[in-house]
C-alpha cells in the first residue's frame, strides 16, 4: 500500500525485516526512556514479539523511496483480550482492528510519518471491511496522544497491560 505522498510504502513485514524492525523499536524504546517514560522499559517489546507479529501477519513496515525501512506498526485484526476489560466504554461492540507497537526510525526524521502510517492503517482497515480501530497508549506518550487527537480518535477509558493502566481510544471509520 502506498501512503498518500507516494514516496513512502507500507507493506506486510517479512522475516527478512526482523532485524530492521527490532532496530527501530530499540530506538523508540530509548526515546521513551530519554523522555522519562516508563512505556516500553520493561523488556517489551522484544525480538520475540517482533517475530510473533511477523509470523501472525500483524507486522507492517514503512519503506521510503529507496526501500529502507523507516517505521513499524503491528496491525491486528483479532480480538485484543485486554480490551475486553476496558474500564470505560468502547464506541462500538463489533469487529475492530488494533494498532500496537508503532515506532518510527530516529535515524531519519520524516515529519509526520507516524500520522501518515495511521492514515494508511485506516485505509487498510477499510479495504478489509473493518469499521473501527482501537488503540492504547501510555498516559505520558504525548506524541501519540497528539496524533490520536488530530485523527479524530475518541478517548474511551483505560485498559491494563502488564499491570499498568493505559489510555484507550477508538475511531469509527467512514465505510
Amino acid at each position: 500500500m502506498t501512503i498518500k505522498d507516494n514516496s513512502i510504502q507500507l507493506r506486510k513485514a517479512s522475516t527478512a525485516d526482523a532485524d530492521s524492525i527490532w532496530s527501530i523499536l530499540q530506538q523508540a524504546i530509548e526515546k521513551r526512556k530519554v523522555e522519562g517514560s516508563a512505556q516500553w522499559q520493561d523488556g517489551y517489546p522484544n525480538p520475540t514479539v517482533v517475530n510473533r507479529d511477523i509470523e501472525k501477519g500483524y507486522g507492517y513496515v514503512c519503506e521510503d523511496e529507496q526501500g529502507d525501512i523507516t517505521a513499524y506498526v503491528a496491525l491486528i485484526f483479532d480480538i485484543e483480550p485486554a480490551y475486553e476489560a476496558l474500564e470505560g466504554k468502547w464506541l462500538t461492540d463489533g469487529s475492530y482492528a488494533v494498532i500496537h507497537r508503532l515506532a518510527v526510525s530516529q535515524e531519519r526524521n520524516i515529519k509526520g510519518l507516524a500520522t501518515k502510517i495511521m492514515i494508511a492503517v485506516e485505509d487498510i482497515c477499510l479495504q478489509q471491511g473493518v469499521p473501527s480501530i482501537k488503540v492504547d497508549t501510555n498516559f505520558d506518550n504525548t506524541a501519540m496522544l497528539r496524533i490520536l487527537e488530530k485523527l479524530g480518535y475518541t478517548y474511551c477509558g483505560e485498559v491494563f497491560f502488564r499491570g499498568a493502566a493505559r489510555k484507550a481510544y477508538e475511531k469509527i471509520l467512514n465505510t
